[in-house]
C-alpha cells in the first residue's frame, strides 16, 4: 500500500483533507458570524440617537397695563381687565443671590390701577399707580381732559377707565359726569393712566350749550352779556384767577380778542341766586331770553361757546312750555315734566358735547330750552314732580320718547333701525283708545279684523301686529274710531296729494337719504337689493309700501322706475322721500298746513295716479303727527282731561317702568 512519510495511506490522507476542509469551513463560519455580530453592534452604536442637550427655557413674559386689582390673597391676584375678571397665581423671581424665591405683592395694591407683569402665566411684578387727583370735570377732547384747578391733562395712549360704584365695569372719558368731581384720575409721568368713576350722587345742575342767534350754529361770534342783578366776571388761568364786579344792566362784549380771555374760559356769576343772565344779541321766539344760573364763555378756534350751568329743575321751567302747550291739563304737563327730566338726566350721565363740557344744547336736537317764556302752569308741573325720573324694570333710565299725535295706534323703537332698538321692550305699539287704556280685553281690535278666526283672536291681543297687513291697515286708517282719545284732533287724520310727480326732486331726496345712511336706501341688482349710489331715476312706474312695522307704520317703500327698483327703509326716510316740497297737508278739520321737508307721520296708505306704466302723481291717506314711539302728547292731554293721573299715563305708554325720585 502506498504510504506517505507520516505513514498515512491514500484513504487516510483523503479523510484528513476532508476534516481539515470542514474545520476551515467551520472557522470561516465562526469568523463570519463574529463579523456580523460586530457589524450589528457597531451599526447600533452609530444609529442610536445622541442624548439631546437640554434647550434653555425662554420664559413668556406679558405686561398688563393699567388693570384694576380687585383682590390680593395667598394664592395670587384677582384682576379686572377689559371687562373680565381674571385670576393669576404668584410666581417666582431671581433674588440678589441668584436663587429663585417666591414673589408676592402686599395688600396695598388692592383696589388700585397697576401694571402687572406675568411670567409663564404667574405674577412676577406689580407696579401700582397711586398718584391720584380729583377735581370738577370741565370738558374733554380727544386725548385730554380739563379739570378745574389743574387745567388740561393728557390721556395716556393705554389709559383705562373703571366704573367702581353700583357695578364694576369699563368706562371711557365719554362717560364722565361733566360739571362734577365724582371721578379720580391716576397720574403717571404727567399723563392720565386711569379713570376711576368712584361715586354716583344725585346731580342737580345741567350744562346747556346755548346756540347762536336763531339757532344758526353751535358757537357765537361776539356775545354781549349782561345781568339783571350785580354780577362777577371770573377770568384768567386756573392758578391765578381774577374777579371783576359789574353793576346790574352793564353790558360786556366778549369778542374773540377780548382781554378777558387771558385763558380760554370766562364765567359770569350773578350776585343773587334768582338773578338772570342775558345774551343781549341773542334771538329766540320769545325775543331776548334771560337765563337762570351762571354762564360760561369758552373760546375755541371756531368761535365762542356759551354754556349755561343751571339747576336741572329750573332748566325744566323753560323746557316744558317749549315742548308742550301750557294750556294742557295739569296731569299731562306733569307727565311731560317727568319725561323731560328723565331725558335730561340721561344726557347728564352721557354728555352730548364733551368738547365743551355741555350735556345738551337748547335746540330740537335735544330739548327746546328757553325758546318760550316760563309759564306758571308748567313751572307748577315741574315743582309737583320734583326729582321724579322714569326707570325701566331693569333699573336703568327709560328712553322717554314722545311725539305729538297718534292715529289711534303707536309703534315701537324698531322704526329707527338701531342695534339698541330691539332691547327697548318697554316701548310697545300702544292703541290709544279709551277701551284699551281701561284694560278691556280685545275690544280695541282694529276695524277689519273681525270674523278672522284665529287671526282675529291674535289681533285682539296684539292689534298692532294685525296692522302690519296692508288690507287691515287700509281699513283702519281710512276710518275714524270715536273710541280713540285723539279722534277729535286735527292731526288724527290727514291727506296729502302730490298732483304732479317731480322726478328730479324725488331723486335728490333719495340721494340725500342715501348719503345720510347708505344701508337704508337700496337698489335691486342681479336678484338682490344692494347699497349703491343712485345717479339717475327713470320714469316711475309704481310706488308702494312693501312692508309695514308693528302698528301699521310704513317700514319699507319700493319705487319702480323702468328697469330700476329702489327700496327705501325706515319711516323717517319714507316720510322724507315722498315729500315733494310744495304740496300741503290737509288735516281732518279742513285746515291746510305747509310741510316742506317731512310728511307728518309714517302711518299712511298710498295710491298712485297716472297712465298705465307711468306714475304722474300720488295720494296719501294718513294719520298722526310724529314718529309714534312712546307717549303721544295729545293722547296724554285727553287722558288727563278725562281724569287720569300723570303716573297712570306714563306707565301706560312706558310698559313695566317705575317712577322714582332721584333726590330721595
Amino acid at each position: 500500500m502506498d504510504k506517505d512519510r507520516w505513514g498515512l495511506n491514500k484513504s487516510q490522507r483523503m479523510q484528513l483533507k476532508a476534516f481539515v476542509c470542514l474545520l476551515g469551513i467551520l472557522l470561516l463560519a465562526v469568523l463570519a458570524a463574529a463579523k456580523v455580530i460586530l457589524l450589528i453592534l457597531h451599526k447600533g452604536e452609530v444609529e442610536e440617537p445622541p442624548v439631546p442637550t437640554p434647550e434653555p427655557h425662554i420664559p413668556v413674559v406679558q405686561l398688563f397695563a393699567n388693570v384694576w386689582i380687585m383682590e390680593v390673597d395667598e394664592e395670587g391676584l384677582l384682576l379686572f381687565r377689559d371687562g373680565e375678571q381674571e385670576r393669576y397665581p404668584w410666581g417666582a423671581v431671581t433674588g440678589e443671590d441668584g436663587q429663585e424665591q417666591p414673589y408676592r405683592a402686599d395688600n396695598t395694591v388692592r383696589e388700585q390701577v397697576a401694571d402687572v407683569e406675568l411670567t409663564d402665566g404667574e405674577v412676577t411684578a406689580v407696579a401700582a399707580k397711586t398718584d391720584k387727583i380729583n377735581g370738577k370735570i370741565l370738558r374733554a377732547e380727544e386725548g385730554a381732559v380739563e379739570l378745574e384747578g389743574y387745567g388740561w391733562l393728557p390721556l395716556a395712549a393705554d389709559y383705562k377707565g373703571y366704573r367702581l360704584f353700583d357695578r364694576l365695569e369699563m368706562c371711557t372719558v365719554n362717560d364722565l359726569y361733566f360739571g362734577y368731581d365724582f371721578t379720580d384720575f391716576c397720574i403717571d409721568e404727567g399723563e392720565i393712566c386711569g379713570v376711576l368713576m368712584a361715586k354716583e350722587e344725585a346731580m342737580e345742575y345741567i350744562r346747556v350749550l346755548v346756540k347762536a342767534p336763531d339757532y344758526s350754529g353751535l358757537l357765537h361770534d361776539s356775545p354781549v352779556v349782561t345781568c339783571d342783578v350785580d354780577y362777577t366776571v371770573i377770568y384768567g388761568r386756573h392758578d391765578g384767577q381774577k374777579q371783576e364786579k359789574h353793576a346790574a344792566g352793564e353790558e360786556l362784549t366778549f369778542g374773540y380778542d377780548s382781554p378777558y380771555f387771558e385763558a380760554e374760559r370766562v364765567s359770569i356769576v350773578p350776585e343773587a341766586l334768582t338773578g338772570r343772565v342775558k345774551i343781549s344779541n341773542g334771538s329766540r321766539a320769545q325775543g331776548i331770553p334771560s337765563y337762570r344760573g351762571q354762564m360760561e364763555l369758552l373760546r375755541t378756534e371756531e368761535g365762542i361757546a356759551v354754556i349755561n350751568e343751571v339747576l336741572l329743575e329750573e332748566y325744566l321751567y323753560s323746557v316744558v312750555p317749549s315742548e308742550m302747550p301750557d294750556s294742557y291739563p295739569a296731569e299731562a304737563l306733569k307727565a311731560q315734566a317727568i319725561c323731560a327730566r328723565t331725558y335730561a338726566y340721561g344726557r347728564m350721565e352721557h354728555a352730548g358735547y364733551p368738547q365743551y363740557g355741555a350735556h345738551v344744547d337748547d335746540s330740537t336736537s335735544y330739548q327746546v330750552y328757553n325758546n318760550i317764556q316760563e309759564r306758571e302752569t308748567t313751572t307748577t308741573a315741574v315743582k309737583e314732580t320734583y326729582g321724579q325720573l322714569l326707570y325701566t324694570e331693569a333699573g336703568s333710565l327709560a328712553g322717554t320718547f314722545y311725539y305729538s299725535t297718534s292715529c289711534g295706534m303707536g309703534t315701537d323703537a324698531n322704526i329707527w333701525k338701531t342695534e339698541e332698538a330691539p332691547t327697548l321692550t318697554y316701548l310697545g305699539a300702544k292703541p290709544l283708545s279709551r277701551t284699551a287704556f281701561a284694560g278691556g280685553p280685545g275690544e280695541n281690535a282694529p276695524e277689519g279684523t273681525e270674523g278672522q278666526g284665529d287671526s282675529a283672536g291674535a289681533a285682539e291681543e296684539e292689534p298692532g301686529e294685525r296692522l302690519r297687513q296692508e288690507e287691515a291697515f287700509g281699513a283702519f286708517i281710512s276710518a275714524v274710531n270715536p273710541d280713540d282719545f285723539e279722534a277729535g284732533e286735527g292731526w288724527y287724520r290727514w291727506s296729502y296729494r302730490s298732483e304732479s310727480l317731480n322726478k328730479e326732486h324725488m331723486l335728490e331726496n333719495l340721494q340725500r337719504r342715501y348719503a345720510a345712511n347708505s344701508r337704508l336706501v337700496l337698489t335691486w341688482r342681479d336678484g338682490d337689493y344692494v347699497s349703491e349710489t343712485i345717479t339717475e331715476l327713470n320714469d316711475i312706474s309704481d310706488i308702494y309700501i312693501e312692508k309695514r312695522g308693528v302698528g301699521g307704520v310704513a317700514d319699507e317703500l319700493v319705487i319702480e322706475a323702468g328697469d330700476q327698483k329702489i327700496k327705501v327703509i325706515s319711516e323717517h326716510n319714507i316720510r322724507y322721500v315722498l315729500n315733494d316740497g310744495t304740496s300741503k297737508i290737509l288735516r281732518q278739520d279742513g285746515s291746510q298746513v305747509a310741510s316742506p321737508n317731512l310728511l307728518p307721520s309714517g302711518f299712511f296708505v298710498i295710491s298712485v295716479q297716472g297712465e298705465e306704466g307711468k306714475v304722474e302723481g300720488y295720494t296719501l291717506t294718513g294719520g298722526g303727527f310724529g314718529h309714534g314711539v312712546g307717549m303721544s302728547q295729545n293722547g296724554a292731554k285727553q287722558m288727563a282731561a278725562e281724569g287720569y293721573g300723570a303716573g297712570e299715563i306714563l306707565l301706560y305708554f312706558y310698559e313695566n317702568c317705575v317712577i322714582k325720585n332721584i333726590y330721595e
